[in-house]
């Protein structure tokens, strides 16, 4: 896809572009700021020479404001998904519980394996599974 907007940008041209520069930079803004532990590096190099690509075709001054009002729609997009999560935890405490629960249960769990992987002749303790036990609501 990113290969596409390159190509549908340089086709198009400085003038016929200007109106979907931002449409085009936001897939591509998204992908240099991910924080994916399993990102692809490839597809980040794509990105940025895409970003290079398409700073010389429009020019800085038009790069520039669109990329900067990509950045600034992404930013309020993460404000109010932290705010919607924080109304949810007031509105809705049972479920925040259970969320809070799993959060912590994953993190143990990878504690555990870090540690397995430092030290391989340590074995950390595994919780048992109690099929029933685990499909109870939580109290």
């Amino acid at each position: 896809i990113f290969k596409f907007l390159g190509a549908i940008s340089v086709d198009l041209g400085k003038d016929r572009i200007k109106p979907y520069l931002p449409t085009i930079l936001t897939p591509l803004y998204r992908e240099l700021n991910s924080t994916y532990a399993e990102q692809d590096p490839t597809l980040k190099n794509l990105s940025q020479e895409i970003i290079e690509l398409l700073k010389k075709l429009v020019g800085l001054e038009a790069f520039s404001l669109a990329f900067s009002s990509v950045q600034k729609q992404a930013h309020q997009k993460r404000a109010m998904r932290k705010k919607q999560r924080a109304l949810q935890t007031v509105a809705n405490p049972d479920v925040a519980a259970r969320r809070k629960l799993k959060r912590h249960k994953n993190k143990a769990e990878t504690r555990k394996r870090k540690i397995e992987l430092l030290r391989p002749t340590y074995k950390a303790k595994r919780p048992r599974s109690h099929a029933l036990k685990d499909l109870a609501m939580v109290e």
